[in-house]
C-alpha cells in the first residue's frame, strides 16, 4: 500500500509540477509577500516604542539590581512630535512602592546631586528629552523585589497633555547600557539613578 501511495504522488508531481503552476516570479513574489506579512505581524513583538498623543516613548530600560537593593532607575527617550510642549508629570512602576521623575546634575562645587522634579520634566515641541544615566531618569524606590537581567516590568508615564501610557521596561545587566546605540552612556551605577 505504501508503494501505491508513493507511486500516486510521483505521478501527480510529474503531471502537475510546481513550476508549471507558478512562474519563477510568482513563487518569489509569494515568498516576499509571506516575509513582509511575517515582519508586519511580528514587529510589535520586538518593537520597544510606545505612544501617548504626540509623545513617543522610545526603548524604556533599566538595570538589574543586586539582592537587597531598594532603588533602581528607568531610562528612555521622550520624543514630542507635536507643535506645543508637554510635560512628564508622574510615573509608576510595578516593581516599586514609590516612583518619581528625577534629575542628576553636578553643582557649581563639582558635587553630584540628585533631586525629584516636583513640576515634572518638559518635553519641548518638536523635540526630545533623553532620560539616561547621569541625567534625567525615572527613580524606582522601595523596590518590592530585585529586578533581573532579561526580564521586563510594566510602568505608567503620565503627561500633562498627552495623558497616561503604559510602558514596559527591559532589564539590562547591572552595569549595562541598553541605550548605547542611542548615544546614551555614563555612570550612576552605584545607586540606580
Amino acid at each position: 500500500m505504501r508503494n501505491s501511495i508513493r507511486d500516486a504522488a510521483r505521478i501527480a508531481l510529474k503531471s502537475y509540477p510546481l513550476s508549471r503552476r507558478h512562474s519563477f516570479a510568482e513563487r518569489h513574489g509569494t515568498i516576499g509577500l509571506s516575509l513582509m506579512l511575517l515582519f508586519a505581524v511580528s514587529h510589535p513583538l520586538w518593537a520597544h516604542e510606545f505612544k501617548a498623543g504626540d509623545i513617543e516613548i522610545v526603548q524604556p530600560w533599566s538595570r538589574a539590581t543586586p539582592e537587597g537593593a531598594k532603588v533602581a532607575a528607568g531610562y528612555l527617550v521622550l520624543k514630542n512630535h507635536g507643535s506645543s510642549p508637554d510635560r512628564l508629570v508622574s510615573a509608576t512602576g510595578e516593581i516599586a512602592g514609590v516612583t518619581q521623575v528625577h534629575e542628576m546634575a553636578v553643582d557649581d562645587k563639582g558635587v553630584m546631586t540628585m533631586r525629584q522634579l516636583a513640576d515634572g520634566l518638559e518635553v519641548p515641541a518638536d523635540g526630545e528629552v533623553a532620560l539616561k544615566p547621569g541625567s534625567f531618569h525615572i527613580m524606582f524606590m522601595d523596590l518590592k523585589r530585585p529586578i533581573r537581567e532579561g526580564e521586563t516590568f510594566k510602568g505608567t508615564l503620565t503627561f500633562e497633555k498627552a495623558g497616561s501610557v503604559e510602558v514596559e521596561y527591559t532589564v539590562d545587566a547591572m552595569g549595562g547600557n541598553a541605550m548605547k546605540d542611542h548615544s546614551m552612556g555614563g555612570g550612576h551605577d552605584n545607586h540606580g539613578g
